[in-house]
């Protein structure tokens, strides 16, 4: 590697791994706004406000209208990613930040069966080990939250949430990389904002709920910092491969056990460190089987 692949490397990293401790912060203002008017509206009305944000900036660097492939690419994350955000915020209010978080990570592991599913590779009995330490990990978590609150059906139902958010999210992992080399960050953080908007709009006149003024902080400041967080993570995806970059996200564990305590005064369970232990153990696992079977001279996607 030369000089300044290296230097390029280092800067998406650094990049990226700003981006992850913002989107963290994202979390917590989401959250605050989700529990004063549900999630729905949260989300909507974060990526609306996003949306006028991003199109005056558009507007001033004179951008070409995306070609129809890179459009469909914007699309289907775009509609991956409201799911995605919904469900994840809709548990994040009935579970601890760092719970959700540690949850989510089960996501490279699911990426392995979507992989096969949506590429046909075979299935390692390497991956399955790996998968197995995943699985056990959220039974962990799972297993003490259910003691912790007696068994009561909200937080059943937000681990369901934050686990089928953490499916979406791994479609997302895979989809990103792909946008970012063919988009750069203001097309994508406009795009991303706009499209997501207009995929939830439908539900409005049954969804929708104004915010109060503390509602309305919080989603603004969760759509600015969503704007910088998908812009720093489209410049550092765009210079490193994805193999590179996606153990960073791993670093939101600690920046979500932080925020937490500091915003709503939740604090780590040791259950909880056991059960994201199991899982990066199994996503660690699985990256080294990754590594084993892909070739020695392959270029980036």
């Amino acid at each position: 590697m030369t000089t300044a692949n290296r230097r390029s490397v280092t800067q998406a990293v650094l990049a990226v791994t700003l981006g992850i401790c913002v989107f963290s912060l994202m979390d917590a203002t989401m959250k605050a706004a989700s529990i004063e008017v549900g999630a729905y509206s949260a989300v909507l009305l974060r990526n609306a406000l996003g949306c006028a944000l991003m199109i005056p900036v558009w507007l001033i660097q004179r951008r070409a209208w995306p070609r129809r492939e890179v459009l469909r690419i914007h699309a289907l994350r775009s509609a991956v990613v409201a799911g995605m955000a919904v469900l994840f915020f809709w548990g994040l209010v009935r579970v601890p930040m760092a719970e959700a978080i540690a949850l989510s990570f089960i996501s490279p592991l699911i990426a392995l069966y979507l992989a096969a599913v949506l590429l046909g590779e075979r299935i390692q009995s390497s991956a399955v080990f790996a998968s197995t330490c995943g699985i056990a990990g959220v039974v962990v978590i799972a297993f003490a939250r259910w003691q912790d609150d007696s068994g009561q059906t909200a937080s059943v139902a937000g681990i369901v949430a934050v686990l089928i958010s953490a499916l979406l999210y791994a479609w997302n992992l895979v989809i990103q990389r792909h946008q970012a080399l063919v988009a750069g960050p203001v097309e994508v953080a406009l795009f991303q904002n706009m499209l997501v908007a207009l995929f939830l709009l439908p539900a409005a006149p049954w969804l929708l709920a104004l915010p109060g003024a503390s509602g309305t902080m919080y989603i603004a400041a969760g759509s600015v910092l969503t704007i910088s967080a998908l812009m720093l993570l489209t410049w550092g995806y765009a210079r490193a491969e994805a193999q590179v970059l996606l153990p960073i996200e791993y670093t939101a564990f600690v920046w979500a056990a932080l925020f937490g305590w500091w915003w709503f005064g939740e604090h780590v369970s040791a259950a909880t460190i056991a059960g994201a232990a199991l899982i990066l153990a199994g996503c660690w696992l699985a990256a080294r089987r990754g590594d084993r079977d892909r070739p020695e001279a392959t270029s980036a996607p």
